[in-house]
């Protein structure tokens, strides 16, 4: 196959340069004290250590925990970030001729990994001499450019030495043996979980499984099929009236980098679901294009600056292209199917299906259009310590967060949970794939669920909860 390249130099480039603030118009701050003291009254039991211990103290010290706090979960985006080469070492094919690797194979890796010689084990340690030898020239190709910049600025290996080289490929095999590692302490708590026989208790622990995690920004298709089936189902009862829908924050929208289920590195490092919400609001008449604005709320620098590149552009009136890959061996439910083919119609001004035969692989090309992109506004903003001070007709009716906060425990999804609720409209809904602990001192309140499977995989599928603030 002719390998799609990125050619998007101006997005690389964008990466290193310093982050940009927020505009003028819209004030950040720190979650003051006098709305987290509810907060933290209800939850004193597990507060963090330093709350907990200057009990009356607590709103002296308020200002200083929660700075270092907002630090602490952006000191996460680099483990994430080395999570996210993990996964272009183990399903990247843009740097090597050798086959991504499966699920049946990455679990006998786990299995392996003290034997040093199994045939699989070789296999990813040549991949990861592919990877070394391509992020040590890496041209225009953005994601080798990342890789590039986490082995030598970040972990400091020289790659033009063999010495160098060998040193970041033992670096990439140990990050990948601390992934599985990881993967398989979270599989045992799932299914301590699940032994239970309580699926409310087991959703709940789902919700918050990657608390200690390295915060990721890998995204994929399915998750925004989900929101549209939420959507349509608060439509039918009645939540939301026709055009009603008129701004509207995603919390995390990320990037589809090289996502372990269903991304690949054959296009563009690119962007889904503002698009992918963009289109769904369109099509189900709950938003008009005349007053339609999206907010994306993300720590991520590289997030931000890929979505204040596309912008840029789209005002200079250029358009954004679109890969939806879907993985023919999958056994998708049909509906899924359905939504990938009609998906970003209302938006786009072309549409294109190829297959990837090597791949088993059918990807869908959009071209969208720059009247939607101009929708956008990025801000980064970390929604735990950190909200935008809005008056009333400037609050959001809707906000979604898919995938946001399970990397969170539940004191800090409470704040996250504050920081919204003071950003939301009454009578507004926020959208999350978690489930948060509804504190009586806040007004976010569960009005119910819609379920959503993506295929006949074990678990592959989403609960979206809808919380309406009352």
């Amino acid at each position: 196959m002719k390998r799609i390249r990125s050619g998007i130099l101006v997005l690389a480039l964008l990466l290193l340069r310093p982050l940009a603030s927020s505009p003028q118009s819209f004030r950040r701050e720190f979650t003051p004290f006098q709305d987290a003291r509810p907060v933290i009254e209800n939850l004193r039991e597990i507060l963090p250590a330093e709350l907990k211990a200057a009990s009356a103290e607590s709103a002296s010290i308020w200002p200083a925990w929660i700075k270092k706090r907002d630090a602490e979960i952006r000191a996460r985006l680099e483990r994430g970030e080395e999570d996210t080469l993990v996964n272009l070492l183990l399903f990247g094919i843009s740097y090597t001729k050798r086959s991504r690797l499966t699920f049946a194979e990455i679990e006998k890796l786990a299995q392996q990994q003290a034997n040093a010689t199994p045939p699989l084990l070789l296999a990813l340690q040549a991949r990861a001499d592919d990877l070394v030898r391509a992020a040590a020239s890496p041209g225009n190709n953005e994601r080798l450019i990342f890789a590039n910049q986490v082995l030598t600025k970040r972990k400091g290996f020289d790659l033009t030495s063999p010495e160098g080289r060998l040193l970041a490929r033992q670096y990439l095999l140990a990050s990948v043996a601390r992934v599985l590692n990881e993967q398989s302490g979270y599989a045992r708590i799932l299914a301590a979980a699940r032994q239970q026989g309580d699926a409310t208790e087991e959703f709940a622990v789902r919700s918050r499984l990657y608390s200690t995690r390295g915060l990721s920004f890998d995204t994929s298709l399915p998750p925004n099929y989900a929101i549209e089936r939420a959507l349509v189902a608060l439509q039918r009862r009645g939540a939301f009236a026709p055009g009603s829908v008129r701004r509207v924050a995603i919390i995390g929208p990320g990037l589809d980098f090289t996502d372990k289920q269903e991304g690949y590195d054959i296009y563009p490092i690119q962007t889904i679901q503002p698009f992918a919400l963009i289109d769904a609001l369109l099509r189900l008449g709950l938003s008009s294009p005349k007053d339609l604005k999206v907010f994306t709320f993300d720590i991520s620098q590289r997030v931000n600056y890929h979505l204040k590149a596309i912008v840029e552009q789209a005002k200079r009136n250029r358009t954004y292209a679109l890969w939806l890959p879907l993985d023919t061996q999958v056994p998708w439910q049909q509906d899924l199917v359905e939504y990938w083919e009609r998906v970003g119609q209302s938006i786009s001004r072309s549409s294109s299906i190829e297959r990837v035969p090597e791949l088993k692989l059918r990807l869908r090309t959009l071209r969208v259009a720059p009247q939607f992109i101009r929708m956008i506004e990025p801000i980064e903003l970390n929604i735990v310590t950190e909200r935008l001070a809005l008056p009333d007709d400037e609050k959001f009716d809707l906000v979604i967060a898919t995938n946001v906060f399970v990397y969170y425990d539940i004191f800090d999804q409470s704040l996250a949970a504050l920081n919204i609720e003071r950003m939301m409209k009454k009578g507004g809904f926020l959208l999350s794939n978690n489930a948060l602990l509804e504190l009586p001192t806040l007004h976010l309140r569960s009005l119910g669920y819609s379920t959503t499977v993506y295929s006949e995989r074990p678990s592959d599928g989403d609960h979206i909860v809808w919380y309406l603030h009352d």
